[in-house]
């Protein structure tokens, strides 16, 4: 017992505040968090299985809609990146109901192409377009990206999977379908402040 407590002391950095840190001790930190890769994957998984069953008074649940949209993208050829990104970008529904898209392009921006990350993040806007008449707000807000090069990107998107993807007799993939997929687009960040500079 008192082997293993010495281990773990010797596994952790000695530095009390980041000013004393030393190379070792990096070296150290990184060593420990090597042993975690992949299971932030995980732990993004966990967070979209509380979409089940929450409907939020739609027709169908909040996990179905979303494999219903990665389902739609996969099956028209999109390639494994813009498939999980149409599985996550609901994500945030839950935890982040006021900026949901927000949170769901932040999940994925160190993973992802700067294309796929816009649409991730404005396709809340772009979605109104099909409701926010009805509540009395302008369906046309996201005209104010207009001229932006992925303005049609997102708004295909919208029209060809995500409005349309709430439907109670549509046969979606199964979840376990898109976790290899899930993985290899998160295996490696592509950007990161962690990460040194291509040389």
């Amino acid at each position: 017992m008192a082997d293993d407590a010495s281990i773990q002391v010797q596994d952790r950095a000695k530095f009390h505040a980041m000013t004393e840190g030393t190379l070792e001790d990096w070296q150290t930190i990184m060593r420990a968090n090597a042993q975690h890769r992949g299971q932030h994957v995980d732990a993004i998984l966990a967070h979209l299985k509380l979409l089940d069953e929450d409907y939020g008074g739609y027709a169908v649940d909040r996990l179905e809609h979303s494999l219903q949209t990665a389902t739609r993208a996969h099956k028209d050829g999109r390639d494994e990146e813009y498939v999980v990104c149409a599985l996550l970008h609901d994500i945030g529904d839950i935890l982040l109901p006021a900026s949901h898209a927000e949170m769901g392009a932040a999940i994925l921006r160190p993973y992802i192409s700067d294309a796929n990350h816009w649409m991730l993040e404005k396709h809340g806007v772009f979605q109104g377009y099909y409701f926010f008449h009805h509540l009395g707000l302008d369906r046309d807000m996201r005209e104010e990206y207009r001229g932006h090069p992925h303005f049609e990107y997102c708004a295909q998107f919208c029209h060809l999977y995500d409005q349309n993807s709430f439907d109670p007799t549509y046969e979606s993939m199964p979840l376990e379908a898109f976790v290899p997929m899930m993985r290899r687009v998160m295996d490696r960040p592509k950007r990161s402040i962690y990460m040194r500079p291509a040389e």
